[in-house]
């Protein structure tokens, strides 16, 4: 049994680092009533293959999945829709590389990544080279100048605003 997980120095989440994750969830869960996808926070597994064949599991600080019925345990086994990454000092590095490269080889749509320092949110979307291979192109930097432009963009029904995502940090 390969379970090949990443080790990362985390001695404890800042409590602002948590805050935009309860926050987006939080904002999101009720609007996913009665439909087939949900939000989860930062307590959910997903494993996957990589493009040379390794299992990998990782766990998204949120996500939106609409397959909630593919599962092994407790993991999920087939990707997301939409990733949102929280970018703390221990993992901005995996976040920006390994993790980014393992959400784009199982083609998630949206993938968010979240500086709760800065106050800045980029956007990520998914789309196909000429050569047909998926990749992931900076859509939008969302920061207090343009907030409103703010929105999950494969899920244009549902509302998040910059204030909501950022509230109780640093004085939203």
């Amino acid at each position: 049994m390969d379970l090949n997980l990443q080790i990362t120095d985390m001695s404890g989440a800042r409590p602002e680092h948590s805050t935009v994750i309860v926050n987006f969830v939080a904002a999101v869960r009720k609007q996913l009533m009665n439909s087939t996808c949900y939000v989860f926070s930062d307590n959910i597994q997903y494993r996957f293959k990589t493009d040379g064949g390794e299992d990998k599991t990782v766990i998204p600080d949120a996500s939106i999945n609409c397959r909630i019925m593919s599962r092994r345990g407790s993991s999920f086994i087939e990707a997301p829709r939409f990733v949102m990454e929280v970018l703390s000092e221990s993992t901005e590095n995996y976040d920006r590389g390994e993790k980014k490269e393992l959400y784009r080889q199982q083609e998630i749509d949206e993938y968010w990544i979240v500086d709760w320092r800065e106050k800045r949110v980029e956007i990520y979307n998914l789309d196909y080279d000429e050569n047909g291979r998926p990749q992931y192109y900076l859509w939008k930097t969302v920061t207090e100048d343009n907030g409103e432009e703010l929105k999950i963009v494969h899920f244009p029904h549902l509302e998040i605003t910059f204030e909501d995502l950022f509230a109780e940090v640093y004085g939203y």
